[in-house]
């Protein structure tokens, strides 16, 4: 007499749910066990005294003998898994190591323990990684901190840092940031965009593309617009491609971001002051010495604070053909930002003559802006002109025109030219601006 197998319960959501999160703990538990026993056992001076290659493959080979000894992993769970989660929190930055890892991952944002955010296309995505607790993002950042010589603590809550691959890093600690300590991590892209990657995804056409490197080739003085993250800095990598290789270019920056192909460059960085261990040399006090140093240009990374007085200054008194960016939501309000940084400056200018020297100075605003699809376009090429009155002149060059929306909800559209001439057209040695204007 056959006996019928006792039938299984139907696999609900819930008991899915449940499997997975059993699964989730059995795996942190073992990977805590673990990598407490190889803090124990292991000499981490002498392992970080190794080659990268043999360090890594030196503690694999440790995490392997104490999950021998550990017996069977939990169902779920495979020891490919804890070995890079241990490696992962002994060698890198924990949980968020895989984030960094990947090359699609342009940035990553936590914002507590079970709260893990990373962008891709342009698109956030809320991460599975998980942090055990507070002090567990403490240590990672802490991690991060140390090798760049910052003081991170309660009486320095706050760091903004370049990490040694150019990733830039923000740490916000309590009790400034109220309910968990913050990491937020733009990674450092080594794919540079040129400016036929930029009309290849879209940024731009190729019309404008030609005309930007004409403005750039003959010393049109340039500024990048955008918010956060809209790629300002990107759009800046790119049009330096066209500046001659025999003009001595000096970039100031804070932090490091900007990479030029060309030889003859001097790159400058700025840096904070570390509690009377050294004192701040500010941006302003980089442009101010940049003029010392016979630059054919001056690329200024992004205009901040009084420094857009100086900038103002050095363009008007024969340092053409320099750029820089600035946060701001359209081409009008960058000019109203540069105002307002110029009135830092500390002098007690009338705003008509600031407005004269920032129409004097500044030929071409570029607006770039991050859609709600993720991509990044240029919205405005836009000329200053001249004061109008009480204010500085702008007329749009191109101008991005929205098309339907795609079925995925992609922006389409293009940037298309205006057909006004802009006036600085009769450094062209060729006729292309007379073509845009058509």
């Amino acid at each position: 007499m056959s006996v019928e197998p006792y039938p299984m319960p139907p696999m609900t959501p819930l008991t899915m749910s449940r499997r997975l999160l059993d699964a989730d703990a059995s795996r942190r538990a073992l990977v805590m066990q673990v990598h407490d026993q190889i803090i124990r056992d292991l000499d981490l001076r002498a392992l970080e005294a190794l080659p990268e290659a043999s360090r890594r493959a030196h503690l694999e080979a440790s995490i392997s003998s104490v999950l021998a000894h550990a017996g069977a992993t939990p169902p779920g769970v495979t020891r490919r898994d804890v070995i890079d989660e241990v490696t992962n929190e002994v060698l890198g930055l924990g949980p968020i190591q895989a984030l960094l890892d990947d090359p699609e991952v342009s940035e990553v944002m936590v914002n507590a323990p079970d709260e893990v955010y990373y962008e891709r296309d342009g698109v956030l995505h809320e991460s599975e990684s998980r942090f055990r607790d507070a002090a567990h993002i403490q240590r990672i950042a802490d991690r991060i901190v140390a090798p760049l010589g910052r003081r991170l603590d309660e009486t320095a809550p706050m760091v903004d840092a370049r990490l040694a691959d150019g990733s830039r890093v923000n740490v916000v600690l309590p009790p400034i940031a109220v309910h968990s300590p913050s990491i937020t991590i733009r990674k450092f892209r080594h794919d540079r965009f040129d400016m036929a990657d930029l009309v290849r995804v879209g940024a731009l056409t190729e019309e404008a593309a030609a005309f930007l490197r004409e403005c750039v080739r003959t010393k049109v003085n340039v500024l990048i617009s955008g918010g956060t993250g809209s790629g300002k800095t990107t759009l800046l990598s790119a049009l330096s491609e066209s500046i001659p290789e025999a003009e001595r270019i000096v970039t100031i920056e804070d932090p490091v971001e900007i990479r030029l192909r060309q030889r003859h460059v001097v790159t400058l960085e700025a840096r904070p002051a570390v509690m009377n261990a050294r004192a701040e040399i500010s941006q302003r006090d980089l442009l101010r010495n940049a003029l010392r140093m016979r630059p054919d240009r001056i690329i200024l990374g992004e205009v901040r604070g009084a420094e857009a007085f100086d900038m103002m200054q050095a363009m008007n008194t024969g340092h053409e053909g320099s750029m820089s960016t600035v946060h701001a939501n359209s081409p009008r309000d960058a000019l109203s930002r540069v105002e307002n940084m110029v009135l830092m400056a500390g002098f007690e200018l009338p705003v008509t003559a600031i407005r004269e020297q920032i129409a004097s100075a500044l030929h071409l605003v570029i607006q770039v802006s991050r859609l709600p699809d993720g991509s990044r376009r240029l919205m405005a090429i836009s000329e200053v002109t001249h004061l109008e009155g009480a204010v500085v002149g702008l007329q749009d060059i191109f101008r991005f025109e929205r098309g339907l929306p795609g079925p995925e909800g992609e922006v389409a559209g293009d940037l298309r030219p205006t057909g006004i001439r802009p006036r600085f057209a009769e450094r062209f040695n060729s006729s292309p601006a007379d073509e845009w204007a058509q």
